[in-house]
């Protein structure tokens, strides 16, 4: 009955945040947000743990902290942001769709509150629309199409959980943000946060190498004591998931830098690029170090042109020695076999293969949001109720095996709209830093699947649209105010 109850839940929201996406007309996108909250209220249902009372108090409380940060976001807007920024790290154990998960709580309630702001605006008459831009499309074609495919996934209860924590929440993320009024001073103090977060985080990260201390994630601490070297993951679950936050955060200093509109501000972003570059090195994150060399090699072209040629030859030097330097890379290079390279890249190969095979045999509509494990460990023959050693690592198999070639072209669409739109406006700041942090994502993805599990992913779709001039009815008086930002 709840996986029933789900699988009407979860097409039901995501086909109306699909409509809110794209519909110009303010009845209709009221419309739209209600069915997406009587969507998201089923498939909650679906997927809450079976203890009524305690789930209703949280609901109850979530709403109330709701309308106060509604409240505060309306008097205040660019402290959604900022909120937003600080809750990213932010991870606490819940028990929803039958298993223990880490979720973004914190970071939920403050969506909330600009959720219900938003539609206090479209009743109160707002008229703005399509608020992503050239993005809208794919976007709503992508979400919704996800949604539905809950309908025939292998694993109701695992897609339950991934639309009801990641797809709808995120998405409302990116739309609220795409809705905030301009601010310079906003992405300054947004910059300021973002890079203090790294260096406090990558301070930690140091504590950790000298004391051999690993907080929270056990799987860290028993690879560190048969490794030959010690990864750190600072406040973060994952090592790979803090390496990705750094690049993240080292993206608008290496545009700072590369541009050097001022000395000063310039050698104060060095420092910092420094003190996270080490902290990034003892994530020992490959994908994260191949995301970095994405960032470098981007900024260099746009601020040298043809002499960025040079970055990328050093910048790929220095990526290779670093990961041949990794004995356990090393090792398995020196064995010119599947096996080897299966260990060199910690299993992914292997995956990856049978993600490529998962979505050939199931081409047109894939295996449902969420289905991937299933399809996997049914594949392989894994037995357990959560074979977590079928997790995939790479976003576009993922998405392919998950949603079929349909959902690929989608995410693609959506992929090329973002990037079109973030570099299309030559000599602005802050389009250029977020088409950038993208597409550092984007390469992370490919080894590490996390591109829409990640609240900065939608967050930069949010910041890219609304760094671009206003066109909608209500942001007239905007248009000709030029919407570049230095990034400190």
């Amino acid at each position: 009955a709840m996986n029933g109850l789900a699988q009407l839940g979860g097409p039901v929201a995501c086909v109306g945040l699909a409509l809110l996406i794209v519909l110009r007309q303010r009845r209709e996108r009221i419309a739209a947000l209600a069915v997406a909250a009587v969507g998201t209220g089923l498939l909650g249902v679906a997927v809450a743990p079976d203890r009524p009372l305690v789930v209703a108090g949280g609901v109850c409380a979530a709403l109330g902290l709701g309308v106060g940060l509604a409240g505060l976001f309306r008097a205040v807007p660019w402290l959604y942001p900022l909120l937003a920024l600080a809750c990213v790290p932010v991870r606490i154990g819940v028990h929803v769709g039958g298993a223990s998960s880490k979720l973004l709580l914190p970071l939920y309630v403050v969506i909330l509150g600009a959720t219900i702001l938003f539609g206090w605006q479209l009743v109160e008459g707002d008229t703005r629309a399509r608020e992503l831009r050239l993005a809208s499309w794919p976007l709503a074609a992508f979400v919704g199409w996800t949604g539905v495919s809950l309908a025939w996934t292998k694993d109701v209860p695992e897609g339950a959980v991934e639309l009801l924590a990641f797809i709808i929440p995120f998405t409302l993320l990116a739309l609220t943000v795409a809705r905030l009024p301009w601010s310079r001073l906003g992405v300054r103090l947004l910059t300021i946060e973002l890079t203090a977060m790294a260096l406090v985080f990558a301070i930690v990260g140091f504590y950790q190498y000298q004391t051999r201390d690993i907080f929270q994630n056990p799987k860290v601490i028993y690879s560190n004591a048969y490794a030959p070297f010690f990864r750190v993951n600072s406040v973060f679950w994952d090592p790979s998931v803090y390496g990705r936050f750094l690049v993240l955060a080292m993206a608008p200093l290496v545009v700072f830098v590369a541009l050097g509109r001022s000395l000063r501000l310039t050698a104060a972003a060095g420092v910092a690029l420094v003190v996270m570059w080490f902290g990034l090195l003892i994530s020992y994150s490959q994908s994260s170090f191949a995301a970095l060399t994405v960032v470098v090699v981007g900024a260099a072209f746009i601020a040298w042109r043809w002499r960025a040629l040079v970055a990328v030859v050093l910048a790929v030097a220095v990526l290779a020695g670093i990961s041949v330097a990794q004995p356990q890379v090393r090792r398995s290079l020196q064995h010119h076999t599947a096996h080897g390279l299966n260990n060199a890249t910690s299993d992914r190969s292997s995956l990856v293969a049978n993600g490529i095979r998962i979505a050939a045999h199931h081409p047109v509509i894939g295996v449902g949001i969420g289905g991937f494990k299933r399809a996997y460990a049914d594949r392989v023959g894994l037995k357990g109720k959560d074979p977590k050693k079928a997790a995939s690592h790479t976003t576009p198999v993922t998405v392919a095996a998950e949603t079929g070639f349909v959902g690929l072209a989608l995410f693609a669409w959506l992929v090329a709209a973002l990037l079109l739109q973030a570099f299309r406006r030559r000599g602005e700041t802050l389009p250029l830093v977020s088409g950038l942090a993208l597409l550092a994502i984007f390469c992370h993805a490919l080894f590490y699947n996390a591109f829409f599990e990640d609240p900065m992913t939608w967050g930069l779709m949010g910041l890219t649209a609304l760094s671009l001039p206003a066109f909608a009815p209500a942001r007239e008086s905007a248009r000709a105010a030029p919407r570049e930002a230095v990034p400190v």
